[in-house]
């Protein structure tokens, strides 16, 4: 008798579940074709010809490297930030027990629940009140709100699945907290923390909203992006860069995958 999970599926539901697909991805294969267009103004389908000059043509404009250069060094702040703050908001409310640790773990979470935009004047109102200059570190400021989050839940779901038994274990060998945490802890929630970290990266390197109200004059590249479809130059060369985006993003979010699927087994269970 075979099982369930070897039975085929409905061919109603497979084309269901092709139709969805496509619905996600078409948009974003049509961005990749556009960025072969030989067409500089408009987006014709089919395009009229394929080229690879926008490529050259992104290469060479100084506005896309600016722009790139600043969100990867705000991407790389705030998941640094994120990663130390995260990981320990994770350990006290995973590891201890203390009044109000359910709070302080909704408290915590709340940023990414909120809309952008909610977060994006509260923070543009707190940074004028305190007479505080847009800057990077405004943009940080802001991604790691959010960032925080990813990490945390990452970070506090895999603390929860390590056995005390190997804390305890460690501890009655002779071992401090800090060689416990070095030796036994990370070991088991290194790999929860580098996906964390790069969902953040890969958060934070697309975020618009919160960047719009922190950011004040500066352009990451997905702000650029939003001002080059407003008022186009070479519509194609915006379309290389989300390509690049796409990749960029796409690319961490995969390797996190596959480091967490197997995270659900407990570090030290049964020893």
């Amino acid at each position: 008798m075979r099982s369930d999970r070897s039975a085929s599926a409905p061919l109603a539901l497979k084309i269901a579940a092709a139709g969805g697909l496509l619905f996600l991805h078409l948009p974003i294969l049509l961005i990749f074709l556009y960025a072969f267009t030989t067409e500089e103004k408009s987006y014709q389908f089919p395009p009229p010809g394929l080229t690879l000059q926008w490529f050259a043509v992104t290469w060479n404009r100084p506005d896309v490297w600016q722009a790139l250069s600043l969100s990867v060094r705000v991407a790389s702040i705030a998941t640094a930030v994120a990663l130390l703050l995260g990981t320990l908001c994770a350990a006290a409310v995973s590891q201890t027990r203390f009044f109000g640790r359910e709070t302080i773990s909704l408290l915590v979470i709340l940023p990414i629940a909120l809309p952008g935009i909610i977060t994006g004047i509260a923070l543009r109102s707190a940074f004028s009140m305190a007479d505080i200059p847009f800057s990077i570190w405004t943009i940080v400021l802001g991604h790691a709100t959010f960032c925080v989050v990813v990490v945390y839940n990452n970070a506090v779901a895999r603390f929860r699945r390590v056995s005390g038994s190997l804390v305890e274990a460690s501890m009655d060998l002779g071992a401090n907290g800090f060689q416990t945490f070095r030796y036994v802890i990370l070991p088991n929630i290194s790999t929860a923390l580098l996906a964390g970290g790069m969902l953040a990266f890969a958060l934070s390197f697309d975020e618009v909203i919160v960047t719009t109200f922190t950011g004040g004059q500066q352009s990451t590249l997905p702000i650029w992006m939003l001002q080059e479809l407003i008022r186009p130059r070479q519509r194609p060369v915006t379309n290389v860069v989300a390509m690049v985006v796409v990749l960029v993003t796409f690319l961490p979010i995969l390797a996190a995958y596959y480091l967490t699927r197997d995270g659900d087994q407990i570090a030290g269970s049964g020893k």
